[in-house]
């Protein structure tokens, strides 16, 4: 009997172009069947105010309204959409955001630069053969650059610099002028935020340098088709180039064999970035993979389903950094999981991303004893809000943030008016859930607690404890009637029996 084929997707919203590949997993492997790209300029449509103009939205919402059909029967969960740097930025990103999923059928995850070019790694790690020894891995975008050094599927040192293609256009070629000065700004502008990272990437080192992404790729076929090179792209073939284009003096007079006309608007602003991480970091040669951000996320989420989610070590990594209580978080995260195995099913909590964030919320609710004891919860939502953790999305984080900083003292219910009507309800229980299990562990003994039976209402929950067990620990009563108080002022009643 043949095993299970599996279809997947991956979608990335990129700040130039959106990318589809559509695959299948069978037999313990990925086989791509599909790639979509359709150059929407993203990034281009960001108005003064950072906002995204209706004219670009309406570009971005056509092309995925033809991504949305060929995806169409794939499940939920086994299709991932990620958002790059123009959603990190624009002001209006969350409008967009609830348009998109609409059309698309799918949630939009937005990453942040460095978890963007951990999955960068991973899909380039995945298309090229293991030789052994570390790469320097570059992928220019529309709105940022990541360069990544790696080893095997690992990724060792991550960054993401603001500086991008369709960025540079605006500042440094606008109109589509190629002037000579201009030119040699944005390589010294390019080479300035390299010089952030030399002194650690040049530590680290590297056997093998790698370019990802259609910028990458369009210089290299410049190279090959002029040649100047065997199909990598050189430093000398780089500054071959740059000649040719200054000559041109216009984008629209650009002549380069090889280069595809709806590329050369922002060609010479890429050429510049990559002219300047080569000079900086003193690269004389870069081969080029297909993989990138799109295959490594597709890698990810098949990594999700075997259970081997980076996610979770991040989670555990950020534990031992801020040196959390593993017993205590431990105690707190099964009997907040306990709780919400009674109650999923009647508060509607069982959807995966709850459940996940109840998971994880758990086990970092005291991450925020690091900075002070006074306001950890504040200081543990500060963290988690901005603190770079592998796997997880800038949304996933914010959900986290606030079941953590609402797991004690005042309940912070206008936090929870920001998010979508949808969100409101179901988060706001998950908060009531994970306040009750630390109030439960509040003296941080090993005893385990007794069998408690947990019952919700609409707007009610109710405690079930053996007879006789909270006259003997009165704290634990004296806690659970402050509680209700805080309950009340939240909408709901806590009841005990």
């Amino acid at each position: 009997m043949p095993d299970e084929q599996i279809q997947l997707a991956a979608i990335d919203l990129g700040s130039n172009s959106f990318h589809m590949v559509v695959a299948v997993q069978a037999q313990n492997e990925i086989r791509m069947q599909e790639g979509l790209s359709e150059k929407v300029q993203l990034g281009a449509g960001l108005d003064g105010a950072n906002r995204i103009t209706e004219e670009a939205q309406q570009r971005a919402l056509d092309c995925l309204g033809r991504f949305a059909q060929r995806i169409r029967g794939i499940p939920v969960g086994s299709v991932r959409v990620v958002g790059t740097n123009t959603l990190r930025v624009a002001r209006n990103a969350r409008q967009f955001i609830a348009r998109a999923e609409q059309v698309l059928g799918h949630d939009i995850e937005v990453v942040a630069g460095r978890e963007e070019a951990r999955l960068i790694y991973l899909g380039v790690s995945h298309t090229l053969p293991d030789n052994g020894g570390r790469r320097l891995v570059v992928d220019i975008g529309g709105g940022s650059t990541e360069l990544i050094i790696g080893e095997r599927f690992e990724s060792v040192e991550t960054e993401s610099l603001h500086m991008g293609c369709v960025s540079y256009s605006q500042r440094y070629f606008a109109n589509g002028e190629i002037a000579e000065k201009a030119f040699n700004k944005a390589i010294t502008a390019a080479r300035r935020e390299v010089l952030l990272i030399e002194a650690t990437y040049r530590k680290l080192g590297w056997q093998q340098a790698v370019g990802a992404s259609g910028t990458i790729k369009a210089i290299a076929q410049v190279c090959e088709e002029n040649g100047w090179s065997d199909g990598a792209v050189t430093l000398d073939g780089l500054q071959k180039i740059r000649k040719r284009l200054v000559r041109s003096g216009d984008v629209s007079r650009i002549d380069l064999k090889g280069l595809r006309e709806d590329r050369a608007a922002i060609f010479p602003s890429g050429v510049a970035i990559l002219t300047g991480i080569f000079e900086q970091l003193g690269i004389e040669r870069m081969e080029f993979s297909s993989g990138a951000l799109r295959e490594g996320v597709l890698y990810d989420l098949v990594g999700r389903f075997a259970h081997e989610d980076v996610r979770e070590r991040s989670i555990v990594a950020m534990m031992k950094r801020h040196r959390v209580d593993p017993a205590q978080a431990q105690r707190v995260h099964d009997t907040a999981m306990d709780l919400h195995g009674q109650l999923a099913k009647s508060w509607q909590l069982g959807s995966d991303i709850l459940t996940d964030t109840l998971h994880w919320a758990a086990q970092l609710h005291e991450v925020g004893f690091a900075v002070s004891h006074a306001q950890f919860h504040k200081h543990g939502a500060y963290l988690l809000t901005h603190s770079d953790l592998s796997g997880f999305s800038k949304q996933e984080q914010e959900l986290v943030a606030l079941l953590v900083r609402s797991h004690r003292r005042k309940i912070p219910l206008p936090m929870f008016e920001e998010r979508a009507v949808e969100e409101r309800v179901p988060l706001l229980r998950l908060a009531l859930l994970l306040r009750i299990a630390a109030l439960l562990h509040h003296g941080r003994y090993d005893t385990a607690l007794p069998d408690i039976r947990a019952k919700a209402g609409d707007v009610s929950l109710t405690l079930q404890f053996p007879e006789g067990w909270l006259d003997e620990h009165p704290l634990t009563r004296a806690d659970i009637e402050q509680e209700q108080e805080f309950f009340r002022v939240a909408g709901y009643e806590l009841n005990v029996s």
